[in-house]
């Protein structure tokens, strides 16, 4: 799978999980045009010069992705840059996508995540490192699958969730919204809107 991009990407965020975004970009021959953060002490990220925000800086129609691992603040400032703004997806090149698979605008896949076929996922999700999403998984927006982390077939994840690093969501599953699913946790039944679970959740 390949991105469509024609000059290039705006970046949002020049934290840690910006560099695994510029990343991704980078590993598909395709250029930065603008890395943005809110912090505005910070200068650089990657060799790439960072701006504090300026919407003039922005050409309406040019591609962006938020590069923010948190759900809860990346979804802020969706909301707050607001409709004019045009999202992009990022997939490494060294990611597994099926062609069946459909991503949502803002959304980017890491290196080593493996994608299986009818998987539905919704706006500004991360696919983490290694991440493993079996068929027909249907991920709502702004949701985090963690590096290692592995959902099994038909599983559902809530809005803004968190699927934690190397845990495993069995078969059929249902994750509610706003969820937390600890590292390393072995998710055997539904999990409840809200809730934070960690360890073997039966």
């Amino acid at each position: 799978m390949k991105l469509n991009v024609i000059n290039g990407m705006y970046i949002y965020g020049a934290s840690g999980h910006a560099k695994v975004v510029i990343s991704g970009v980078e590993s598909q021959g395709i250029g930065i045009v603008k890395v943005f953060d809110d912090n505005p002490e910070c200068t650089s990220c990657l060799g790439y010069s960072v701006s504090f925000w300026d919407a003039g800086e922005y050409e309406e129609g040019g591609l962006m992705v938020i590069a923010i691992g948190e759900n809860g603040i990346r979804k802020r400032v969706v909301e707050r840059l607001g409709a004019k703004i045009t999202y992009g997806k990022v997939f490494h090149d060294k990611s597994i996508i099926s062609k069946y698979v459909k991503l949502g605008e803002g959304t980017v896949v890491m290196a080593g995540a493996i994608i299986q076929p009818e998987v539905r996922v919704g706006d500004h999700v991360i696919i983490n490192t290694g991440a493993a999403v079996d068929h027909d998984c249907k991920i709502e927006d702004f949701v985090h699958i963690a590096p290692s982390a592995t959902l099994c077939g038909n599983v559902h994840v809530g809005k803004g969730s968190l699927i934690g690093a190397g845990s495993v969501v069995i078969p059929g599953i249902s994750i509610g919204e706003n969820c937390v699913i600890g590292a390393g946790a072995t998710v055997l039944r539904n999990v409840s809107d809200g809730e934070t679970v960690y360890g073997v959740v039966k």
